[in-house]
C-alpha cells in the first residue's frame, strides 16, 4: 500500500531528477554510457561473462522505459541486474542436470537406467554398454539398428533350430545361417577356444552369448524412447534444483516490486508535469 511519506519521497526524487535533467542539457546523448558504467553494472558483470550481452540487455530496457532521472535510471539498471542473475540460474540449472546426466550415463555403478525404463518388459539387461549411443541416435539410426537387431535375432533363431533338429551338416549349415557378424564372432571364439567347432559347441555359443545379445539389442532398440526417458529423468534430480528455484522465485519478486516502483514514479512524474503545464 502506497503510503503519503513514499509518495513525498518519490515526488522529491521526480523534483531532483528534472532539476538534474534540466540543468545537464546533454544528459539524453550521455544516459546510456552513463548507465553503462553505473555502480551496479561495475559490479555485476563478471570477468569470464560477455559484457556487451548485458550492454544490449540494459540498452533494450532503456530503450523501452525511457529513464528521466537517477532514481528511474537506478531502478532500471537494477532490473537489468536482475534480467542477467535470471541468466545465471538458467546457466547453473543446465550446468547440474548435465553433471547428472553424465553420472547416470557413465557410471559403472549405476546400471538400473535401462532395466527401469520399462519395469515389466522381460529382455532388457542392465549391462548395456551403448547407452550412450542409444541415447544420442537419430530416429532412423534407430530404427534401421532395430531391423538389424531382429534380422540378426531371426538367423540367430534359425541357426538355433537347425542344430536342435540335428541331421547330415548341421553344424555346417547352421553356422552359414548367422549373419556374417555373429559368425566372425564364433570363428574368434573357436580360435580363442572358448567352444569347440562343433554342433554342441555352437549351440553352446548361441544359447549362452549370441541369442541374449541379440534379443537385448533388439529390446533397446524397440524401447529406445522409454530409456532415454527414463535416463532424462533420473539426470534431473530435482533436488539439488531447489535452491536455485527458491533464488529464481526470490529474483521474480525483486523484480516485480522494481518494476512497480518504476512504473509509479514514472506516472507521479507525469502527473506532476501536467498540473505544472496547467
Amino acid at each position: 500500500m502506497q503510503t503519503i511519506e513514499s509518495q513525498t519521497l518519490l515526488i522529491d526524487a521526480i523534483s531532483t531528477e528534472k532539476t538534474v535533467t534540466s540543468e545537464s542539457g546533454n544528459y539524453d546523448a550521455v544516459r546510456y554510457n552513463a548507465m553503462k558504467h553505473g555502480i551496479l553494472s561495475k559490479l555485476l558483470v563478471l570477468p569470464h561473462e560477455d559484457r556487451s550481452e548485458f550492454d544490449d540487455l540494459l540498452a533494450g530496457l532503456i530503450e523501452e522505459h525511457q529513464p528521466a532521472g537517477m532514481t528511474e535510471k537506478h531502478l532500471l539498471e537494477e532490473l537489468a541486474t536482475i534480467l542477467w542473475r535470471k541468466r545465471r540460474v538458467l546457466l547453473g540449472e543446465g550446468a547440474a542436470i548435465n553433471s547428472s546426466l553424465w553420472s547416470v550415463a557413465h557410471q559403472q555403478n549405476n546400471k538400473s537406467t535401462v532395466r527401469a525404463s520399462v519395469p515389466l518388459e522381460v529382455g532388457l539387461s542392465n549391462d548395456t554398454h551403448d547407452l550412450i549411443d542409444l541415447l544420442t541416435a537419430s530416429p532412423e539410426e534407430i530404427a534401421e539398428r532395430q531391423r538389424n537387431a531382429e534380422l540378426d535375432l531371426a538367423a540367430t533363431r534359425k541357426a538355433a533350430a537347425i542344430l536342435r533338429k540335428g541331421g547330415a551338416n548341421a553344424y555346417k549349415r547352421a553356422r552359414q545361417a548367422l549373419i556374417e557378424e555373429s559368425r566372425d564372432w564364433w570363428d574368434c571364439s573357436v580360435e580363442e577356444e572358448e567352444y569347440p567347432a562343433t554342433a554342441e559347441g555352437l549351440a553352446e555359443f548361441i544359447r549362452e552369448s549370441l541369442e541374449p545379445i541379440c534379443y537385448r539389442m533388439e529390446k533397446e532398440a524397440r524401447y529406445q524412447p522409454a530409456i532415454k526417458a527414463q535416463t532424462l529423468g533420473e539426470g534431473l534430480q530435482v533436488h539439488r534444483l531447489e535452491k536455485l528455484n527458491r533464488y529464481e522465485t526470490h529474483l521474480d519478486r525483486k523484480f516485480e516490486r522494481t518494476l512497480a516502483m518504476l512504473l509509479k514514479l514514472k506516472e507521479l512524474r507525469n502527473r506532476a508535469n501536467s498540473n505544472s503545464e496547467n
